[in-house]
């Protein structure tokens, strides 16, 4: 009974925030103005209605569930990291400076090279906040946030300097802070002809499942998730908290210079300025959405990447500003965190398991003690050893 009535409660909160999520942001879209319906019906329907808006969407999709199982694998671990839209410009300065630098190599090691060199880059940005945070103990929400803006700095610095394509500075070019195109031998194949669908897909997918078995079929994942659940506990079972944080964010900001990596092999085929899109943010919010869990996080991602493309849709059509997905996503993350605190507080829980399972096993049964009819609980069975027992 217990086991049905948690499922059913959960799913009745979850079913209740989405209901308020679209209550709120209907009630947004009818202070501008806007057809809610109309506005509804184009974000969530248009995108869907060919294939090539279909992929559009998967491409979205690639970049926030890379991200997505990042952040995640940070939170476990007890490191919220709001830093991924820096990490992510990083590793794109590190994959690009690869490509560039070793234009000559066989795709088989210069492709492998660029992603890792991504990865390297994310990490040792993701690096500097985790080892602040484990030695200093400062603020990682303030420590990522800050380093996000350096990055981006740093970001505009090699594309308007050291990276900048040779043909902007010639004649005819107007200096567009870009870098030179890639190589072919690091481009992502296309997966459909005609759309811009790219294998990224397959190696996001890959990560998922190497992300699960990390955290949930692994000793080293269960050190991390013991360390963000009870680190007191953890740090009484021998396990190294600092540690496991440190790791957990070079893992996530690895991941996050990955996603930059993916992103332009499979669709920029160079470096170029707004690159991130922002996807460093929504990562955040589809890992929540998601639970935190890879199997929660693919379909969050395909959702998030449909909100994307059809809020660039809903301003050609419905002329609605596309950055109303902004104020949307602002939304789910409240109602998120709502859900979330709701579903952690024990005391909501017993109330409704009191109120509504009690009302379905019949009069009374709410106040029926939980030991059953004779009301011998452990409870009562503790405090009455003192009595002797009845002999016959």
């Amino acid at each position: 009974m217990n086991k049905h009535f948690n499922i059913i409660y959960r799913a009745a909160v979850i079913v209740i925030a989405a209901v308020t999520a679209l209550l709120l942001g209907a009630v947004i879209l009818a202070a501008i103005g806007a057809d809610i319906l109309r506005v509804y019906l184009v974000i969530l329907t248009e995108p869907l209605k060919n294939i090539s808006l279909v992929c559009e969407v998967l491409i979205r999709a690639i970049p926030l569930t890379i991200i997505a199982l990042g952040i995640s694998t940070a939170y476990r671990s007890g490191f919220i990291n709001i830093g991924a839209e820096g990490q992510m410009a990083v590793g794109i300065i590190a994959s690009t400076a690869a490509a560039l630098a070793l234009p000559d190599l066989p795709r088989p090691v210069l492709l492998p090279l660029m992603l890792l060199a991504g990865c390297a880059g994310g990490a040792a940005w993701g690096f500097i906040p985790g080892m602040l945070r484990a030695k200093l103990e400062v603020s990682e929400l303030l420590s990522t946030v800050m380093l996000n803006y350096i990055a981006a700095q740093f970001y505009t610095f090699c594309l308007r300097g050291p990276m900048i394509d040779p043909a902007e500075l010639t004649l005819g070019g107007v200096g567009t802070p870009q870098s030179m195109r890639l190589t072919r031998n690091v481009w992502l194949g296309r997966i459909i002809g005609g759309t811009r669908l790219h294998t990224g897909i397959f190696i996001a997918l890959a990560l998922a499942l190497i992300v699960w078995l990390l955290l949930w079929k692994t000793s080293f994942g269960f050190r991390l998730r013991a360390a963000g659940a009870q680190d007191r506990a953890a740090r009484y079972g021998g396990i190294n908290v600092a540690g496991c944080m440190v790791l957990s964010i070079c893992i996530s900001g690895a991941l996050a210079g990955l996603a930059g990596a993916v992103e332009i092999a499979g669709v920029h085929r160079r470096a170029i300025e707004g690159i991130t899109g922002g996807y460093g943010f929504s990562g955040i919010v589809v890992a929540l959405f998601g639970g935190l869990h890879p199997a929660g996080i693919i379909p969050a991602a395909f959702f998030f990447g449909l909100l994307i493309v059809g809020a660039d849709m809903t301003q050609r059509m419905v002329g609605v500003p596309a950055n109303m997905v902004q104020v949307l996503q602002g939304i789910i993350i409240l109602v998120i965190i709502a859900a979330r605190m709701i579903l952690a507080n024990p005391y909501l829980t017993e109330w409704a398991r009191r109120k509504f399972a009690g009302k379905a096993a019949g009069p009374g049964a709410a106040d029926r003690p939980a030991g059953g009819i004779s009301g011998r609980t452990p409870e009562n069975a503790a405090r009455r050893t003192d009595i002797p027992e009845e002999r016959p």
